[in-house]
């Protein structure tokens, strides 16, 4: 029998996080009494080159040599409180430097908060966004019923406990509910300044699966988790607006009431989409939800309320005389919890600044659904796997141009080496492999 410890859990710790390009949390802790506003701890750059299975890939440009510094954003800070047994600490997000305190080429953080400077010094800009997260319960043991409030109670007690502890850490939730696939759940959060969005994307994903792991039970964020099964995705909001608060978005005179400059926006975002794809469906897995007739998207193209459409112009609420005006706002659809959130919010808002420093038309508003054999027979396709995107991806000049040489070569050496453990096995060896590890 293992002897109990004769020391209680030091509960004054402070974990310094970071998220790599496999979207796992990574970082190092320390005691609190150690922390302050000086405080930074050892990285590795060889360490963004670690996938989604575990290890640090062959052919990336980083090796044993070089030191980095992850550096705390004190904003980030957050109280995680007790979970089962597991005891209270807080976690600070951080920022990859050298070690003189010079940004680091390849730190996804660095690269959505540069994403969110040149927005506003650029275009006057100010964005506002929130992830949704779908995720799946698989120790549930009886069927689902989609949206039920059977469904509902039998995830009790960890959907209360997680809205309390949200509530309880400043997250904001919004809504927790049973999902369509089977036993699926969605959680969202209220929406906040971009990096703060993507800093909190990144904590539901580990407090989720430390909450349900905590009770006995096992949580998956992976796309699918059944062949031919529902999937689950992460749905990005975000809105635009200037710097007084007035929404950049609405047009109530303009097809789908997006303004010229949402058009613009817009066309970037779907001009781009399939050099895009790789980053926001990163694992071989991820095709086999974006499939027409889904509820997911196989074609890039701006819609209102289709829930098909890569990206969607999100109806309003005008019950009782809700202003529409400042509710209007984009939901990006095709992305899963293989991203790195902050990477993908990044690639988001800088294709559509693409848009609009080439002045491109508003995209189309398609409405209504989908007719993939006549009049939307058109609509540029996605690609269909994992090897095609990353090509595509390679080939896009304006999307590689966003990021370090170094990171886009770490990118494609991890998916290369995923391609090469995972593309021989069958798609239920493959399901169970990304089911374990997010």
């Amino acid at each position: 029998m293992p002897q109990e410890s004769a020391f209680e859990p030091l509960e004054d710790v402070v974990f310094i996080a970071t998220s790599d390009l496999a979207a796992r949390t990574k970082g190092r802790a320390l005691p609190a009494r150690r922390f302050d506003e000086t405080t930074s701890v050892g990285w590795v750059p060889a360490n963004i080159g670690i996938g989604p299975l575990g290890h640090i890939v062959d052919g990336i440009p980083f090796g044993a040599s070089g030191d980095l510094r992850l550096r705390p954003d004190p904003a980030s800070r957050v109280r995680i409180p007790r979970i089962g047994e597991r005891p209270a600490f807080d976690l600070v997000f951080g920022d990859l430097v050298e070690v003189d305190g010079e940004p680091w080429h390849s730190c996804p953080r660095t690269f959505l908060r540069e994403t969110v400077r040149e927005l506003r010094e650029e275009f006057g800009i100010e964005a506002r966004s929130t992830f949704e997260h779908e995720f799946v319960d698989l120790s549930a043991g009886p069927d689902h019923h989609p949206f039920s409030l059977e469904a509902f109670r039998r995830a009790e007690p960890l959907g209360s406990t997680l809205l309390a502890l949200l509530e309880r850490m400043g997250l904001e939730p919004e809504n927790w509910l049973p999902e369509y696939a089977k036993h699926q759940y969605e959680i969202t959060l209220e929406p906040t300044d971009p990096l703060t969005s993507a800093d909190r994307a990144i904590l539901l994903r580990d407090l989720v699966r430390d909450l349900f792991e905590a009770h006995g039970r096992r949580a998956t964020f992976a796309p699918i988790t059944e062949e031919g099964g529902g999937g689950s995705g992460v749905h990005v909001h975000f809105g635009l607006y200037d710097e007084s608060g007035r929404t950049l978005l609405f047009d109530p005179d303009r097809p789908g009431r997006l303004s010229e400059l949402g058009g613009r926006f817009a066309a970037g975002v779907i001009r781009h989409a399939p050099g895009l794809t790789a980053l926001f469906a990163p694992l071989l897995t991820s095709y086999q939800r974006l499939r027409p007739h889904n509820w997911s998207t196989a074609r890039a193209f701006l819609g209102v309320q289709n829930r098909e459409a890569l990206l969607r112009i999100c109806p309003t609420n005008e019950l009782d005389g809700r202003d529409p005006s400042r509710q209007l706002h984009f939901e990006f659809r095709g992305s899963d919890a293989g991203a790195n959130p902050w990477l993908l919010l990044g690639a988001l808002l800088r294709a559509g600044m693409a848009g609009l420093r080439e002045s491109l038309d508003p995209a189309e508003v398609v409405e209504g659904d989908l007719d993939l054999e006549g009049r939307h027979a058109g609509l540029a396709p996605l690609p269909e796997r994992l090897e095609d995107a990353l090509d595509a991806m390679l080939a896009d000049e304006t999307v590689t141009g966003w990021f370090s040489p170094e990171l886009v070569e770490t990118f494609a050496a991890i998916k290369r080496d995923e391609l090469r453990l995972l593309r021989s096995r069958s798609l239920a060896e493959q399901i169970e492999v990304y089911s374990r590890v997010l």
